[in-house]
Parts: structure tokens; C-alpha cells; sequence
């Protein structure tokens, strides 16, 4: 556990060191309380309507009409940020040449992986203090459902995860940070949109195809609802991803 957190100290350091952390949050920030200034803004406006309508305040869902789309956004916003976040943890050190040093260090692959993983995460995770400074306002002029919310956090945190483990295998398979940027933004894309092509093919394939979806796997967190099979889906996506991240180190160990 020592070398993990070492590991992922060292990642997020590396992060602060350059320009990319510091653009990422600044991107993110800008563009997420753009969001949420938009949809208060729409909120309140359907609010008033209401209220002159004598249909009152209590029709309205602040987690359903607010905080639902809201987080629906935020994952459009982790499909463009989070695949350029990880292109460089692998990648940038195949092209200086430090990964050699890492590899033969005396760390383990799964130690390097889970490290980088971390570092990474502990980034997502600055990103996700963002919103909840926001979203923390809610509870000053509504009554949110808390537990809603977290089941919400929960989908995202798991969302964001899947695509940081897809990002770490796919930059190890490359020493061009655009290049691993663009793949994984593919590949998170394809799993994005592969349910849009349950309609036209067979129940049996269309249920597959709705099953490998990302976002289809999320709805049900933003509304509130916490279901195992969507927890299940998302922890093997990220171990699936982490796992050929481990054999991708490997093999780099070996070709060295």
C-alpha cells in the first residue's frame, strides 16, 4: 500500500508540474458552472410559472428537474476531459524515457497500475469537489434528497473510473499523448452510443448492446436509484481495463 501511495503521489505531483491540471480544472470549472448557473436559471424560471399557475413550490423536484440533468451533463464533460487526462501517464514517460526507471524499480506491475489509477482518481475526485461546492448551495434555498444525490455521486465516481482505467491501458500502448487521447475518446464514445443500435438488431443482441452501454448504466444512478448490476458492471469494466493495463506493463518489461 506504501508504493501504491507513493506511486500515486508522484502522479498527481506530476500532474501540478505542468499546465495540464491546472487547465483541466480550469476547463471543467468554467464549463460545469456554466451548467449549473443555465439549468438554476431554467429552474426557478418553471418555478415562478408554477407559482402564478397557484400550482406552488412543492411540485417541484429539485433532484428530478435540476440535479438529474445536471449530472447527465457532467458526464458529457468526463467523455471530453478525462480520456486527455490519462493520455499522458504512460505515454509521457515512454517518450522522456522514464519508464524505464519505473519498471525496473522494485515495484510490481499491479503496484505501478493501482498507483497510477490513484493519482489519477485523486484529480477526478478535485474535479468532483468542484460540483459539490455547487450543488452545496442547493441545500441553503431547497431541501435536496441526500440520499439521491449521493446514489448520483456514486454513478458518476464509478463512471469517471471506468474511463481513467480504459485511458491508463490505452497510454500504455503508446508513447503519443494525442494519439492515446483520441483512442480513448473512441473507444468511450463507442461505449456511449452502442445502445442507439439496439433497435435494429435482435432482442438478444439489442439486450447486449443496451448491457455494454456506459450512460444506460448511469440514468439509473441520477435518479437516485442504486442497483447492483450497474455497480457490478462498472467495478468489472474497471478491473477489466486495470488488468490489461497490468499485462500491457508486463509485456513492456519483457520487450525491455
Amino acid at each position: 500500500m506504501t508504493n501504491v501511495l507513493a506511486i500515486a503521489q508522484k502522479e498527481l505531483r506530476s500532474y501540478f508540474a505542468s499546465p495540464i491540471a491546472y487547465i483541466i480544472i480550469g476547463f471543467f470549472a468554467l464549463l460545469f458552472g456554466f451548467m449549473y448557473t443555465s439549468i438554476l436559471d431554467w429552474f426557478i424560471r418553471q418555478g415562478m410559472q408554477m407559482s402564478m399557475m397557484g400550482m406552488g413550490p412543492r411540485n417541484m423536484n429539485v433532484n428530478q428537474q435540476m440535479i438529474r440533468p445536471l449530472f447527465l451533463n457532467v458526464s458529457v464533460l468526463l467523455l471530453f476531459i478525462l480520456p486527455f487526462l490519462t493520455a499522458r501517464s504512460y505515454a509521457e514517460e515512454k517518450r522522456t524515457g522514464t519508464v524505464e526507471l519505473l519498471l525496473t524499480s522494485p515495484l510490481t506491475d499491479l503496484q505501478i497500475v493501482m498507483g497510477k489509477f490513484a493519482g489519477a482518481m485523486a484529480l477526478f475526485g478535485v474535479l468532483m469537489a468542484i460540483t459539490a461546492l455547487h450543488i452545496g448551495l442547493l441545500f441553503f434555498f431547497g431541501t435536496p434528497e441526500w440520499r439521491a444525490l449521493l446514489a448520483g455521486y456514486l454513478g458518476i465516481v464509478l463512471f469517471g473510473g471506468c474511463i481513467v482505467a480504459i485511458g491508463l491501458f490505452i497510454s500504455s500502448l503508446t508513447q503519443n499523448q494525442i494519439i492515446a487521447g483520441v483512442a480513448t475518446f473512441a473507444v468511450i464514445l463507442m461505449l456511449w452510443v452502442v445502445d442507439w443500435l439496439a433497435e435494429s438488431v435482435g432482442p438478444r443482441t439489442g439486450d447486449v448492446l443496451r448491457y455494454l452501454s456506459m450512460t444506460a448504466h448511469l440514468d439509473d444512478f441520477v435518479k437516485g436509484v442504486v442497483d447492483t448490476k450497474h455497480i457490478v458492471y462498472y467495478l468489472s469494466v474497471i478491473g477489466f481495463g486495470l488488468f490489461l493495463t497490468v499485462r500491457s506493463i508486463d509485456a513492456e518489461r519483457w520487450r525491455g
